[in-house]
């Protein structure tokens, strides 16, 4: 398809920031995505013909998405979130739970409070969702307490998990990485290529070194700044404004979060037979979600203020809460796979393969995965299509295959960082309970710059190298 491919995720942007309306953004991108494939080479469609069949295939296209269990997975897992959500707020666990930790002393500064989600990031490292959801549901009310916004929560929580998930490896990406690595032949194991990455992964490293300088000093610049110190602010009027539910006991919130923690890891050494690394995330996540709603329900149920019929209210509730959510997330798996039938990430990719040099193999491949994750919106896409482009010039240039496997992980996640229809960004202003438009605007400027001394530091590593 050429540069053609492009013109759906193009088309998604650019509604995105038109008409800031993501959900006919994402119809828009399939539905081009479909009438290209209907009318690309090969084809004997007319134009006329390609645009309402390619109507039609946009609809098997979507349909087609639950025809993955994995996909299935995670948008029951995203239905069933809403339902253990409302169980922790509407409960008054969350508000419990806040109590304790402002009067122990445990948070007692805007400071402290900041860190936390960051803290909670780093420690939860086996999902990057889940990493989200803990961070997002643990920090809300403390952000609230000391007037902090919701569009910081959400840079703080997305821009911590996927870097720490990404350095730890000790989840669904890693065992997703090896898998891709196990193709090829080096001088080391592929687990040793695997953990050699992390030091190479500059973008984790100085992603989460100014999500950390940015918490303790709380200096913020561009739209974040701007959220941080004016009350009045566009960002500020747009957040998510929810109920205040009284305090009753914390075990409300605890026990099912700590359920679905421990539950996530349980359930990966149990689906991978032992081994964390080869358990499946889909999976675990949706498991350790059922098995923290069950927990839910029947502290719930053993209150005398909680009856049957109303905890059912509440669980629905929550789900319709987040259903906006899962069409979202719908669509852009839907346009995910669009977008990799028409070429689109293939083609980025190779225009960066016919212009390398060996100083800027690594830079390349890091922009490469960049603008692939921005444009389809998908870290594990990026990684199945630039792995095994970046695996054959480890001989080529007589580079280290770490190195190059870095820059490969490290650009899935910086394209991520930046693309408004990356189902890691939805669920993060989800979490946060932050407007999806003002996250991607208020993270944009700190991901830019991460990217942008990352580049800088594989363009010294390679002249090293060299």
């Amino acid at each position: 398809m050429g540069w053609v491919s492009l013109l759906p995720p193009i088309i998604a942007i650019a509604v995105v920031l038109w008409r800031k309306e993501v959900l006919l953004a994402l119809i828009l991108a399939i539905f081009a995505s479909e009438v290209l494939l209907q009318f690309g080479p090969g084809s004997t469609s007319s134009l006329s013909a390609a645009i309402p069949m390619g109507g039609l295939a946009m609809i098997d296209r979507i349909v087609a998405v639950f025809a993955d269990p994995d996909n299935a997975r995670l948008l029951t897992f995203a239905l069933m979130i809403g339902a253990l959500l409302a169980f922790m707020y509407r409960s008054g666990g969350v508000a419990a739970v806040i109590d304790i930790i402002v009067g122990k002393g445990f948070v007692k500064t805007k400071r402290q409070a900041s860190l936390t989600p960051a803290i909670i990031g780093m420690v939860v490292f086996v999902e990057s969702n889940l990493s989200v959801l803990t961070a997002g549901l643990v920090s809300r009310g403390l952000f609230d307490r000391y007037g902090l916004s919701r569009a910081k929560l959400a840079y703080f929580v997305d821009s911590t998990s996927a870097p720490v998930c990404i350095l730890l490896l000790l989840n669904g990406w890693g065992a997703f990485v090896l898998a891709l690595l196990s193709a090829y032949e080096f001088e080391v194991t592929a687990a040793e290529v695997l953990w050699g990455s992390v030091i190479f992964n500059f973008y984790a490293i100085v992603t989460l070194i100014i999500v950390f300088y940015s918490a303790t000093t709380q200096r913020f610049y561009g739209p974040l700044a701007v959220a941080e110190n004016k009350a009045d602010s566009e960002i500020e009027q747009s957040e998510v404004q929810e109920e205040v539910f009284e305090a009753t006991r914390a075990r409300f919130m605890v026990l099912p979060l700590l359920t679905m923690i421990f539950g996530m890891a349980g359930f990966m050494l149990w689906t991978g037979g032992g081994d964390i690394t080869s358990g499946s995330g889909p999976k675990s996540i949706l498991y350790a979600t059922a098995l923290a709603c069950l927990v839910g329900y029947l502290l719930l149920i053993s209150d005398k203020n909680f009856s049957h019929k109303h905890i059912v209210e509440i669980g629905i509730k929550g789900m319709n809460e987040l259903f906006p959510i899962v069409l979202l997330l719908l669509l852009s798996i839907a346009l995910g796979a669009s977008l990799k039938m028409l070429g689109t990430g293939s083609f980025i990719a190779g225009i960066v393969s016919g212009n390398l040099h060996p100083i800027f193999v690594a830079p390349l491949l890091f922009l490469a995965g960049g603008l692939i994750s921005f444009f389809t919106g998908t870290s594990w896409g990026t990684f199945a299509i630039l792995i095994p482009l970046a695996m054959p010039l480890v001989g080529a240039f007589d580079l280290p295959p770490a190195f190059l496997l870095a820059a490969v992980l490290g650009g899935g996640v910086f394209g991520d960082h930046c693309s408004p229809i990356s189902d890691t960004t939805l669920v993060s202003s989800l979490a946060a309970g932050c407007d999806l438009l003002d996250h991607v605007r208020t993270q944009l400027p700190y991901a830019l710059t991460a990217g942008g001394i990352t580049i800088v530091l594989y363009l010294l590593t390679g002249a090293f190298f060299l």
